[in-house]
């Protein structure tokens, strides 16, 4: 748990400080005097008597008393027994471990971690480590590397499980202009993880003074569940998240019996999650560093964007950027665009992109953001390419730019790609508190990114007519394994989902009478394989006595046939339900477009369960097949607010059953608001 003698000590300790400023103690010690810490400091050294001009002592055991915070960069062998003394005789509280050597390479590694953990816990203390770069906080820079970034409360609050990268992304976002308020390396998170910090930051935030932006690096996913409450908690408190989370494929793979099986892996899980908490996921280093630099600009409140250059081909191709992102670059016409065009050189374009030629001034450049802040009502925000060839200093134009960022109310994205030619000018930009984006389509992407990422999800509210009892007596009274079809439709009828007649015949008898009560056509499927096309245990069209019985036959002689289904053949188009029990997330809920749509182009959308209506309609959405719900060639479309209305329902189920770790209902038949599902299949494991 993070408490303030990590935020903020009073006194702190290095553990095996030395005057060498390339080995970790003597880095981290120095890093901590250079920012002006201002409580005690101490240093332990057996063979020092001073170092770095910081008072030292021999051991732990001479240490004064009320130490708030203890850094180790001594050897793994020796942490337990040190931290055992500083924890119960200096009432230290707060500890940081930047050596390695424990449970991430060894058995005897791993039981020194366990015995540094059950001290620190015994006196309601905080371990950040072992095996981690440090903490950054506005009050002190206990950390062995470098660069140490000046530290701004309004900076971005960044938490990583992996030092080193810590150290990357810092020095990626520092070359943007990228500003910080704490770090947090967290290393093995042997008691403090990501999702802790996340938390405490959190519990503590102050709408007036915390940090706005928090970034995460995150290798593994230890607390789903933690990790969406309080991610989803502080961006509806005004907060803006990105993370990455490395590790996104599975080496070898994971055996699946079912569609849902085989679509919904770990990494579904974490993307599900990062969607329902409003987190932006990023893919890599820069992208996170670019998708901070926008949230540090102005929210922007509408999809359409002024493109303002004084070179072509950076404008052309973030337009298209744009474009392909779902924003929009208005065409800019009329009486107010012609009153700006006559104040640009001949040969100008203000249609959009606002093209005012190498030649471009600054003051040209004020007029135009001008223009698009107070005249142009249908443009929601302003990216502004501006570079140099080398021949004359673009310093007036950055200033412009400096000052219109911070009067206009619309965001301005600054596209500085010259970072040789106007490397000076830049710099001095940054050093104003302002951010810089290279590379245009870069900055597209990220802006995409960002503009797309969904809000936190609404609260779940569950339909009132559920059947619980029934659903609890079905799941009660069935063996692991997959249900039989009736205990199937049971269910599925107890939560409202619509299901086709159907009835289950092991023998003849009776299934000509059932078949001309139902009517034809019929579908007939062999009930006991597992894939049954694959067997041919599917036959469509039945539309007689005698292609009934002859087909029943022929089934049953199917190997591990233990009986035929029957059901009316449905018309309208195969759509996609399905959900499976992630550990420690809870159930994904995928739906899509049925056939070749799931099996071959996997044209899936996913969430985490409960599943809310807007949740549904965003995944419904999001399916690259959405076109085929509104119609095509005169073909009926699919009602997606009864699609929606089913998922909530399946959420409900899932909830009421969470026995259930396989389910497909593949396909159902959907035309106008009469969706039906026609196969399902459910694996249940207590």
């Amino acid at each position: 748990m993070i408490n303030q003698q990590l935020i903020n000590p009073k006194q702190i300790v290095v553990v095996g400080g030395s005057d060498d400023i390339h080995k970790p103690g003597g880095k981290i010690l120095k890093n901590i005097i250079d920012s002006n810490y201002r409580g005690e400091l101490f240093v332990v050294n057996p063979k020092k008597d001073n170092v770095q001009d910081i008072k030292t002592f021999s051991s732990v055991d001479d240490l004064p008393d009320n130490i708030d915070l203890a850094v180790l960069a001594i050897a793994a062998k020796y942490c337990p027994d040190t931290v055992e003394v500083l924890a119960k005789k200096k009432n230290t509280k707060a500890f940081i471990i930047i050596s390695a050597g424990f449970g991430e390479e060894s058995e005897e590694g791993a039981e020194f971690e366990k015995r540094i953990v059950e001290t620190v816990n015994s006196v309601n203390g905080c371990l950040i480590g072992p095996n981690c770069i440090g903490v950054l906080t506005v009050n002190h820079s206990s950390v062995f590397t470098t660069p140490v970034p000046p530290l701004d409360p309004y900076g971005a609050d960044f938490i990583s499980g992996s030092g080193a990268t810590a150290v990357f992304i810092i020095e990626a976002g520092m070359k943007k202009g990228l500003s910080f308020n704490s770090v947090y390396s967290v290393g093995n998170s042997a008691q403090t993880g990501v999702e802790d910090v996340l938390e405490y930051l959190d519990e503590s935030f102050d709408t007036e003074k915390s940090s706005k932006i928090k970034l995460l690096y995150i290798e593994s996913v230890k607390k789903p569940k933690k990790l969406l409450k309080h991610a989803s908690s502080l961006i509806k408190k005004g907060c803006r998240i990105a993370a990455i989370k490395a590790g996104k494929t599975e080496a070898g793979g994971r055996a699946a019996s079912s569609h849902t099986g085989a679509l919904a892996g770990s990494d579904t899980a974490v993307d599900a999650l990062f969607k329902k908490a409003g987190i932006v996921r990023c893919d890599g280093r820069d992208e996170m560093a670019n998708v901070a630099a926008v949230f540090m600009a102005k929210e922007l409140k509408g999809k359409n964007i002024a493109v303002i250059t004084h070179a072509g081909g950076p404008a052309v191709m973030l337009t298209d950027t744009l474009s392909e992102g779902g924003f929009s670059v208005p065409e800019i016409k009329g009486e107010k665009a012609d009153a700006l065009l006559e104040k640009l050189f001949p040969g100008s374009s203000v249609a959009n992109p606002v093209d005012f030629l190498a030649t471009g001034t600054a003051e040209q450049l004020g007029e135009i953001i001008d223009a698009c802040e107070n005249d142009f009502d249908h443009i929601d925000g302003m990216a502004v390419i501006f570079g140099s060839p080398g021949l004359f200093s673009v310093k007036d134009a950055y200033e412009v730019l400096h000052e219109k960022i911070r009067s206009c109310k619309k965001p301005v994205y600054p596209v500085l790609p010259s970072v040789i030619n106007a490397g000076e000018e830049i710099e001095d930009f940054l050093k104003k508190g302002n951010v810089n984006f290279p590379d245009e389509v870069n900055f597209g992407l990220a802006l995409t990114k960002v503009y797309n990422t969904p809000s936190p999800a609404d609260e779940y509210v569950e339909p009132s007519d559920i059947d619980v009892k029934t659903i609890r007596n079905i799941i009660e009274t069935s063996e692991n394994g997959y249900l039989d079809p009736d205990a199937v439709n049971t269910l599925l009828d107890a939560a409202g989902i619509p299901v086709v007649q159907e009835k289950v015949f092991d023998d003849a008898a009776g299934i000509v009478a059932w078949a001309n009560e139902t009517g034809y056509p019929l579908v007939m499927k062999v009930v006991g394989p597992v894939h049954k096309s694959d067997v041919g245990g599917v036959t469509l069209g039945i539309d007689s006595d005698e292609f009934l019985l002859s087909e029943f036959e022929r089934m049953m002689k199917i190997d591990g046939a233990e009986g035929v289904l029957l059901q009316p053949m449905l018309q309208g188009r195969e759509i996609f339900l399905g959900a499976k029990y992630e550990p420690g997330y809870g159930h994904i809920v995928l739906c899509g477009l049925g056939g070749i749509f799931v099996e071959v182009m996997k044209d899936v959308s996913s969430a985490l369960a409960p599943v809310t209506k807007g949740e549904a309609l965003s995944m419904i959405r999001n399916l690259k097949g959405y076109g085929l719900f509104k119609g095509v060639r005169g073909q009926k479309g699919i009602d997606e607010n009864v699609f929606a209305d089913i998922m909530v329902r399946l959420s409900a189920l899932l909830f009421h059953a969470g026995e259930i770790k396989e389910l497909d209902i593949n396909p159902l038949l959907g035309e106008g608001a009469k969706i039906t599902a026609v196969d399902a299949r459910i694996r249940i494991e207590r």
